[in-house]
């Protein structure tokens, strides 16, 4: 609630500065605002008297919409990627979908990747299991598993998170960039 909205007959007041001015009036209080050109804004309703504060509304209200944008920004965005297998998946499709893995993992997703059970494949569930371990260990080296292989009903999951690693871009030295430019005259 800011100046005309607030409902308290006397209200607990600090001031622009922080200093607490202690209980006063609802409409004294809003003279001290005015006076100063700032706005009376209640931060506590819920005291027993509410707290007023006496701040630019405008500029507060404007930092706040900063501060959420800049955590916004801050944010890393992870998706969780499936991928589907059975358990006759042949070879070079296992290859396959092992690099399409391996890619998601280095963009930093997870990857939940499901053995898909028919008919009598469901008497045959350690084949799932080994098809989910060879998995595993295959891109060991650039995932890690988050869960182990699950049954689901006629399917069995595994999820594997991207491992954590402080990748540092190599800049090119100016030796380099000096080799290129003769490279290219």
């Amino acid at each position: 609630m800011v100046n005309q909205q607030i409902r308290a007959k006397d209200i607990r007041l600090i001031d622009d500065e922080g200093n607490q001015m202690g209980i006063l009036p609802l409409a004294k209080s809003l003279e001290l605002a005015m006076g100063r050109g700032l706005d009376l804004v209640e931060v506590a309703p819920m005291a027993n008297p509410p707290v007023c504060r006496i701040m630019d509304y405008g500029k507060y209200k404007y930092q706040q919409h900063k501060r959420a944008q800049e955590s916004k920004k801050n944010q890393k965005i992870i998706h969780v990627k499936e991928i589907k297998l059975r358990p006759k998946t042949e070879k070079h499709d296992f290859e396959f979908k092992k690099d399409h893995i391996r890619k998601f993992l280095l963009g930093g997703n997870k990857v939940k990747v499901t053995v898909i059970f028919r008919g009598r494949e469901m008497t045959h569930y350690e084949i799932g299991e080994e098809l989910l371990q060879k998995m595993a260990n295959e891109v060991g080296d650039v995932g890690v598993v988050e869960q182990r292989p699950k049954k689901e009903g006629r399917n069995m999951t595994l999820l594997l998170g991207a491992k954590s690693q402080s990748r540092k871009k190599e800049k090119p030295t100016k030796e380099g960039l000096g080799d290129a430019k003769n490279q290219n005259q």
